[in-house]
C-alpha cells in the first residue's frame, strides 16, 4: 500500500486502485463526467446505453451508475445487469422518494434480494446541484466504498 502523503507529493507514483471498471448506464451530462473523472481515478470506463449499443460483460469487479432513473428501460437494464456478478449498482435520484427502480424490477418478476443490491441514494451528500457536482459525489462515495471507509470527514 502507498503511503497517501508521499503519493500526494508524486514520489511514491499513482495510488493503487485495483482493476475497477465503472459502467455508467445512459447518455447524459452527468455520466460524461463521471466518465470522465473515473478514468483519472483508475478506472476502467464504459458508457452503456441501450439506444447505442449492448450490455457488456460485467465481471465482480464492475460499478455500476445509473445515470437516469426516468428512462422506461430502467427495469430491464437493471434486471440485466443484477444477473451479472457486478460488485455495486447504483441507481441516481431523489433520496426522498422511492426509486422507479424498485417497482419496475418487481413487475419484472426480480427477487426482493435482488432489488435490494441497488443503492440508491448513492454518492456522498455534499449538497451536488451539477453535473460535475453529482459525478464527484458519486465518484467519492464509490472510492471510500472501495477503500472501506465511510466517506465524509470521520477517519
Amino acid at each position: 500500500m502507498s503511503d497517501p502523503c508521499a503519493v500526494a507529493h508524486g514520489e511514491a507514483g499513482e495510488p493503487e486502485a485495483g482493476v475497477r471498471t465503472l459502467v455508467a448506464v445512459f447518455a447524459s451530462p452527468v455520466a460524461e463526467y463521471l466518465l470522465k473523472y473515473a478514468a483519472d481515478l483508475g478506472y476502467r470506463t464504459v458508457l452503456f446505453d441501450p439506444a447505442e449499443n449492448s450490455l457488456p460483460t460485467l465481471d465482480a469487479a464492475t460499478d455500476v451508475v445509473v445515470t437516469d432513473h426516468h428512462r422506461e428501460e430502467l427495469g430491464p437494464v437493471l434486471r440485466d445487469v443484477l444477473a451479472q456478478p457486478v460488485r455495486w449498482v447504483g441507481v441516481m435520484g431523489n433520496p426522498h422518494h422511492e426509486g422507479p427502480h424498485v417497482e419496475a424490477l418487481k413487475q419484472l418478476g426480480v427477487a426482493p434480494a435482488e432489488i435490494d443490491r441497488v443503492h440508491r441514494p448513492i454518492g456522498l451528500n455534499i449538497g451536488s446541484r451539477t453535473p460535475p457536482e453529482i459525478a464527484l459525489a458519486t465518484l467519492a462515495g464509490l472510492v471510500a466504498d472501495r477503500n472501506n471507509r465511510p466517506g465524509g470527514f470521520e477517519f
